[in-house]
C-alpha cells in the first residue's frame, strides 16, 4: 500500500509540474498561428513578424521562449515561423523531465497551415 501511495504521489507531482509548461505551449502555439495567419506575403517583412511575436509574447507573459529563439525566415517565396523549443523540469535531485515542443513550424500567410 505504501508503494502505491509513493507512486501515486510521484505521478501527481509530475503532473503538477508539467501542466504550466503545457499551458504555456498552447498559448505559444496560438500566438504563432495567429501571427502566421495575419501575415501578408507581399507587404509584411520578417522584422515586422518578429516585432509582432515579441509584442504578443510580452503581452501574454511567455517566459519559456525568447524572441531570439524563434526563427523567422524566407525560403522559396514563403515565410516560415519556427518556434520549436524544449523545456526542462527538475523533478527530484538529478532527475529532470524534458518536454519537446517540435510542432511549432508554421508557413506564414496560410491560415492554420504547417
Amino acid at each position: 500500500m505504501l508503494v502505491i501511495a509513493i507512486m501515486l504521489g510521484f505521478y501527481v507531482m509530475c503532473f503538477v509540474k508539467m501542466v504550466p509548461h503545457y499551458s504555456e505551449y498552447f498559448t505559444i502555439k496560438d500566438i504563432v498561428s495567429q501571427v502566421a495567419a495575419e501575415h501578408q506575403p507581399g507587404t509584411t517583412t520578417v522584422g515586422q513578424v518578429r516585432r509582432r511575436l515579441d509584442k504578443l509574447f510580452n503581452t501574454n507573459q511567455i517566459y519559456a521562449i525568447e524572441i531570439g529563439d524563434v526563427e523567422v525566415y524566407r525560403e522559396k517565396g514563403k515565410t516560415f515561423i519556427d518556434a520549436s523549443y524544449e523545456a526542462r523540469i527538475p523533478i527530484a535531485g538529478r532527475i529532470d523531465a524534458v518536454l519537446n515542443f517540435n510542432d511549432l513550424l508554421f508557413v506564414a500567410g496560410q491560415p492554420n497551415a504547417k
